[in-house]
């Protein structure tokens, strides 16, 4: 369990444990760069030298006689390996330390804070202390974030050290931590109680902060199979409000549960939780990543609240435009391109039967779906997608011909493999988010389809976003191998 420090001193200001006008993490990096900077500067020098007497050795070999014949005895008195090699180019410090940095990108850094320590045990029942546990699991997380080829910083090493929460923070602040883990155990008042579970706690107020706590908590339960006790908002806990970084607080267990003890203190059940923490973190830094793709708009209100929560959470998508849409509504049109989405073509005319007629009937809907877009917005549009996708009931008889003509003229189409199905009738938010979660599958790479005309697309968006912390979501580009039927 986690004591709080005071939040606030007698005047009512808020405590701060890093007041520094720079930022400690860039100075610590900027140290790591200067490093490995020196060693190529070092060799830099070691090769100049060397090719330089090489240099000399060649001029006075080819010049030699001419140099000694009485004939040249002019240019003999000329310092001709100065004209030759002019000024020495003057070393940019800063420029190898950029070299070395773009050379060997840089390893994340991962604080990890054992709870409590020395005097300071914890809570602690039947002989098992909460500071011992959290020592182990900490040292056993750093094994494992090592073999995945992260550096790691322990801030409490041994059982004897006692920290204040004030020198956690800055510890982990001078050491350029990237993000900042504490590892604690929980308890009822009662001896003995059947709560049991994990909970992981975030500043409220950070995003990134969010998501680190979701995927490590998620990997924590998965892993174990405890009980989940969710990941939490809270602006109680100094270590996660007073870091610079993106920060959590997990809580592994209740040692007031006799069961979840007994596995606490077991060497297997440590191992599981350690492995389950570093594979959140291991996400945290490389992502999946998701297309999310919205078809059908825009529209006023739907498409306006979607590109409001995309623009909140600093999210690019992609929309695939109906003509006739782009018509109706050319400021949701060009918002969509002026925030960094990008616009795609669906149709110009929702109606299957005739656009599916035949291939000159498709060929001409898009091009009025095309002309529309970029009459409102200026884009010259290069990916499309097929209404009921490249391969439905309604185009068996033209699909091949439509692609192979589409194809050559260097339009690209993107299907799906994930779906809100938010187009089927009767669908609730609720149902929408468990139909992206399921339909996901944990691939690597997801395209997931929706709609943004519909009311209850934009009502769940946040909470999908939410359900999906382990991916990156970015805009489809024609550079992004497209997802086919």
């Amino acid at each position: 369990m986690y004591r709080q420090a005071n939040r606030r001193h007698a005047s009512g200001e808020v405590r701060l444990v890093r007041v520094a006008p720079h930022d400690r993490r860039a100075v610590a990096r900027r140290k790591r760069g200067i490093k490995r900077a020196t060693v190529l500067l070092l060799t830099f020098l070691s090769l100049s030298a060397a090719c330089l007497g090489i240099f000399y050795c060649v001029i006075d070999f080819v010049f030699f006689d001419l140099l000694a014949s009485e004939s040249m005895s002019e240019l003999a008195e000329e310092k001709l390996p100065e004209e030759i090699l002019g000024e020495p180019a003057a070393v940019n410090p800063g420029d190898l330390v950029r070299l070395a940095e773009e050379a060997e990108p840089a390893v994340p850094l991962i604080a990890i804070d054992a709870g409590h320590g020395g005097e300071d045990e914890g809570c602690s029942r039947d002989g098992v202390m909460e500071s011992e546990v959290n020592l182990a699991l900490a040292q056993r997380l750093s094994g494992k974030l090592q073999g995945l080829g992260f550096e790691t910083l322990l801030i409490r090493e041994d059982h004897g050290t006692q920290m204040s929460l004030e020198e956690r923070v800055e510890k982990a602040g001078k050491s350029g931590a990237d993000i900042y883990v504490s590892i604690h155990q929980n308890a009822c008042e009662e001896s003995e109680e059947t709560v049991s579970g994990i909970e992981t706690w975030y500043y409220e107020d950070r995003e990134e902060s969010r998501r680190l706590a979701q995927l490590i908590h998620n990997g924590a339960v998965e892993k174990t199979g405890a009980f989940d006790r969710e990941a939490k908002a809270t602006d109680e806990l100094y270590v996660v409000r007073e870091t610079s970084v993106p920060a959590c607080l997990i809580e592994t267990g209740f040692l007031s549960n006799s069961a979840e003890r007994q596995a606490l203190s077991s060497d297997a059940y440590q191992e599981k939780l350690a492995e389950g923490m570093a594979q959140g973190i291991d996400l945290y830094f490389h992502p999946k990543t998701m297309y999310l793709t919205f078809d059908d708009g825009p529209s006023e209100d739907n498409t306006t609240a979607i590109l409001d929560i995309l623009k909140e959470r600093n999210i690019r998508a992609t929309f695939f435009v109906v003509g006739e849409n782009v018509r109706k509504h050319p400021d949701v049109a060009r918002r969509i391109v002026e925030e960094g989405h990008t616009i795609g073509v669906h149709c110009n005319n929702h109606d299957y039967k005739k656009l599916y007629k035949s291939v000159d009937s498709y060929l001409e809907d898009f091009q009025e779906a095309c002309d529309a877009v970029y009459e409102v917005t200026g884009v010259e549009v290069k990916l499309f997608r097929f209404p009921g996708g490249s391969v439905n009931a309604y185009n068996k008889a033209v699909y091949k011909e439509i692609i192979e003509k589409m194809t050559e003229k260097g339009y690209i189409y993107y299907d799906w493999n994930a779906s809100l199905e938010d187009a089927v009738k009767n669908s609730t938010p609720e149902g929408l988010v468990q139909n992206a979660v399921n339909s996901a599958l944990g691939r690597k790479k997801v395209v997931m389809l929706a709609h943004d005309i519909h009311y209850d697309t934009a009502q769940c968006l946040e909470e999908i976003i939410d359900s999906f912390p382990e991916y990156e979501m970015k805009a489809l580009t024609p550079e992004v191998d497209p997802i086919q039927f």
